[in-house]
């Protein structure tokens, strides 16, 4: 079977055992409704773009782009695929599949920050220049990032149930592990939206600052606070007021006395 060619990249049929998965691939979750859809689409009208791959050593190939096309032809039960044999490095290739998939707007938002990431590592950038890179504010890059803080066990959450980025970012304002997964837990098991996700985390920060107990201050040497009265009545002695103070040891505590005039001393005035 013939195919065309793409510029300088010629389309090959290539047998789909002698292909394997790229292992920077940043999709983790490929839905089998989604790929039974996808079966039967290629059934109907053929494979209408082809896989990218490079070549792997020993006569293999590994997929750079176009996983879920691969998958579905394997459910078809095809033997071959076309495919456009890429002259790139395992890093170029990665760089590839993951610039190919982020560019798509079914990607997990989860595995999209693990792209990001991993990106930035492939590339040594800061994030801004990532942003650059991928033409996105760096402001939204960083958005993504932060939900890679999140715990294992609420993003695994996210991604059961379909959170969305504000959902995660919502959890994010929670000051600890067990109080973001017992959040996204109700979240989950309410069914919220993200309107009312934002509400009940609201309420729950507005609950704990409500409860949090209030400090107190234990003063373990005396002395300190006796050093601190003593500062307190030169500094207003500085002021022009005529602070008296006096002190009796009294055996189990000690009698402070302070008298503070409610105006400062007034200059006498000179003689002409």
């Amino acid at each position: 079977m013939a195919f065309a060619n793409f510029g300088k990249d010629r389309v090959r049929s290539i047998p789909l055992a002698q292909i394997t998965v790229n292992p920077a691939q940043p999709r983790t979750q490929f839905s089998e409704e989604s790929l039974e859809q996808l079966a039967q689409s290629i059934a109907a009208s053929g494979l209408l773009q082809p896989v990218t791959v490079r070549e792997s050593g020993s006569g293999k190939y590994q997929l750079v782009a176009g996983e879920r096309r691969w998958r579905a032809c394997m459910l078809l039960g095809h033997t071959h695929i076309p495919a456009i044999v890429k002259n790139c490095t395992m890093k170029e290739s990665a760089v590839l599949a993951l610039m190919e998939n982020l560019q798509r707007q079914d990607l997990d938002i989860l595995d999209q920050a693990e792209g990001i990431s991993r990106l930035i590592g492939y590339w040594g950038v800061t994030q801004e220049e990532a942003a650059a890179k991928l033409g996105i504010a760096q402001s939204t890059l960083a958005n993504k990032l932060r939900l890679l803080r999140l715990p294992p066990q609420v993003q695994q959450l996210m991604r059961q149930n379909a959170l969305s980025e504000r959902h995660g970012r919502a959890l994010l304002r929670l000051p600890d592990e067990p109080a973001q997964l017992a959040a996204a837990q109700m979240i989950c098991k309410r069914n919220m939206t993200v309107s009312q996700s934002e509400q009940y985390i609201e309420a729950l920060l507005a609950e704990q600052k409500r409860k949090k107990p209030t400090r107190l201050f234990i003063c373990k040497d005396i002395r300190l606070f006796m050093n601190t009265i003593d500062k307190a009545v030169k500094t207003m002695t500085a002021a022009g007021l005529k602070v008296q103070s006096a002190q009796e040891d009294q055996g189990e505590f000690i009698e402070l006395t302070l008298r503070i005039p409610k105006e400062p001393q007034r200059p006498a005035a000179r003689l002409a």
